[in-house]
């Protein structure tokens, strides 16, 4: 078997000085920007690439506000103003105990007790629940009504609670008409004492069955 061969020491010495020379250091450092450069780019890139390896798009920062849908219920329509009315009506409303919902059918409902609305007896309308009665009726789309419902305890027989529950509730039309609402999209009931919402067999019961309820609703079509 041939041995290879072996360099001589002016052999190796020869090649040594080919890569330590002046020459081969002035290459090498001639070089070194171009590589920089390519490795920046080759980071720049990785940069730019999400776990897949495509591009990853840089968050906007715009946040769209949403609106809550408009709801049909029973034929009404609930829609963003009238979520803005109840809102401001019970801001009207603070310590007047009037109770201000959105009933289950889409109306908005205001329950005036009769010792906040009138004195006991009487159909003047108070000055205390006249702020909410005026938030109410602001501004209001053409096509919204209103009823009006006087109620009483059972005090008195029918022939008392009949006429004076439909005087209450003509009174807070007058006001409301009064404050410009027109006259045609008002409805006016008198129901006495036959709807109690509590038992009259109390004082607390009584109260809360003299009221006045006033609905306001907004057709779908």
């Amino acid at each position: 078997m041939r041995r290879p061969p072996v360099l001589s020491r002016s052999a190796a010495d020869a090649a040594s000085g080919v890569f330590a020379g002046p020459r081969w250091l002035g290459i090498a450092a001639s070089s070194l920007p171009v590589l920089a450069l390519v490795l920046m780019t080759l980071a720049g890139c990785t940069s730019m690439s999400g776990p897949s390896g495509s591009a990853t798009p840089a968050p906007s920062g715009a946040v769209t506000p949403t609106t809550p849908a408009a709801s049909v219920i029973g034929g009404n329509l609930w829609s963003s103003r009238m979520e803005e009315r109840r809102q401001a009506v019970v801001q009207a409303s603070g310590g007047s105990g009037i109770a201000v919902v959105r009933t289950a059918d889409n109306q908005l409902k205001l329950t005036l007790p009769m010792e906040a609305a009138f004195d006991l007896g009487r159909s003047e309308l108070k000055p205390a629940v006249r702020p909410a009665l005026d938030e109410a009726s602001r501004n209001l789309d053409e096509n919204v009504r209103i009823t009006i419902v006087g109620h009483t305890d059972s005090s008195a027989g029918d022939a008392v609670n009949g006429p004076l529950s439909l005087d209450r509730a003509e009174t807070v039309r007058e006001y409301l008409v009064h404050h410009g609402v027109r006259r045609g999209r008002l409805l006016v009931e008198g129901r006495g004492g036959r709807q109690p919402v509590a038992s009259n067999a109390t004082e607390a019961g009584r109260a809360a069955n003299r009221r006045i309820e006033i609905f306001l609703s907004q057709p779908a079509s």
